[in-house]
């Protein structure tokens, strides 16, 4: 029998790797699987070695501080994966933990395949990783055609496959009715799936959709949770006394309230790709403690953290970084969206047009993807 195992490090990379995989065990259904996963891998019934929230950590700083846990993680993952004996080593996303447990099976077994998707963001930091990384990386998967150039000039093997969260669609089937009142307006809110992003930003959002309601409740807020995270953010609106606000961790109703939505306010990251598919107007936001903020901007070589905005070396989405990502700042940004369409209508038009570069040659991104493995 033939076998895969997949190595993910965080919610957004077992999203991902669910979407290849489920398409793959449609096509051969006889192949056995293994993997470091969440939820989405946990749905498709493939085991995972441990939880996958022992290996999430948000910032130099936590890594640092973890990081006898996280190596103690890398060698058991290792430990399992030999035991396993997989032709193929699916890693996804998350590069400090997955290419590290890549690197040390190839050492061990050289006959286990590896294939990595997501490339790492060579081209905005540590762009000396490419090097390395040809040395146990027999195929990279690319979710931008423009990673191409770096991988090309080191002989990687690489196809670009596009990103799958700008394939996705939505449930036509509408369940909202029952759960949102239909005379409010809903704005959509991402905290992010860690709770380290989550702890950091709540408070922020919590008191920005204070200035928003400013005893005028006219919005419906919806906080876009994971399930690690949906009680803790429950917790600390029940709290707040807020009476507006809903916490949903769903996939198809997070998927239809994103597209009934008249804005989002997310945290930088992968999401923001999904907002952009629903074609829903936003802004970004992040923070990072004051030491990773000092360490990152050392590092990276990059002006703005959207990939959006990377793409077209402009802010076409507002980015509310570090002192800018407080509440006054989040209030005036919507505020100033809500009450400007033709500035909506301006952002739509120029994701819309970058989408288009960035979508799949194929007829999917897991069809791309499904092929590459298979030829393994």
């Amino acid at each position: 029998m033939k076998k895969v195992f997949i190595v993910t490090g965080e919610p957004s990379g077992d999203k991902l790797a669910a979407t290849v995989i489920s398409k793959l065990k449609i096509q051969d259904p006889n192949i056995k699987y293994l993997s470091v996963g969440g939820r989405n891998l946990k749905n498709l019934g493939i085991e995972s070695i441990f939880d996958q929230k022992e290996i999430t950590y948000l910032g130099f700083t936590s890594i640092l501080l973890n990081i006898f846990k996280i190596k103690k993680r890398i060698d058991n993952t290792v430990d399992e994966i030999i035991k396993f004996d997989p032709d193929i080593l699916f890693s996804v996303d998350s590069p400090d933990f997955t290419l590290r447990v890549a690197e040390k099976v190839k050492k061990i077994n050289n006959k286990i395949k590896t294939i990595h998707y997501v490339a790492p963001q060579v081209w905005i930091w540590r762009k000396n990783r490419v090097k390395k990384i040809k040395k146990f990386i027999d195929h990279m998967l690319l979710l931008f055609n423009f990673e191409k150039k770096y991988f090309d000039e080191e002989n990687i093997k690489n196809t670009f496959v596009g990103h799958p969260l700008i394939e996705e669609k939505i449930n036509s089937k509408n369940i909202l009715d029952d759960l949102i009142s239909k005379d409010k307006k809903i704005i959509s809110i991402f905290p992010g799936s860690r709770k380290s992003e989550t702890h950091l930003l709540l408070p922020i959002l919590i008191n920005f959709i204070r200035l928003m309601n400013d005893g005028n409740i006219i919005y419906s807020f919806i906080f876009h949770a994971t399930d690690e995270n949906k009680s803790f953010i429950k917790d600390k609106v029940i709290q707040s006394r807020i009476q507006n606000i809903d916490v949903i961790s769903d996939e198809i109703i997070k998927s239809q309230t994103l597209s009934n939505s008249i804005f989002a306010v997310s945290k930088s990251g992968t999401v923001s790709l999904q907002i952009c598919n629903a074609n829903i107007p936003s802004i970004i936001i992040y923070k990072l403690s004051f030491i990773n903020f000092i360490i990152f901007k050392l590092l990276v070589n990059v002006k703005f953290a959207n990939i959006i905005n990377i793409i077209n070396n402009k802010e076409i989405i507002p980015e509310l970084l570090q002192k800018e990502c407080n509440a006054k700042e989040i209030y005036n940004s919507v505020k100033y969206f809500l009450n400007h369409p033709e500035q909506i209508k301006s952002q739509l038009d120029a994701v819309n047009e970058t989408l288009k570069k960035i979508k799949s040659p194929a007829s999917s991104s897991q069809s791309c993807a499904d092929i590459i493995i298979s030829s393994f």
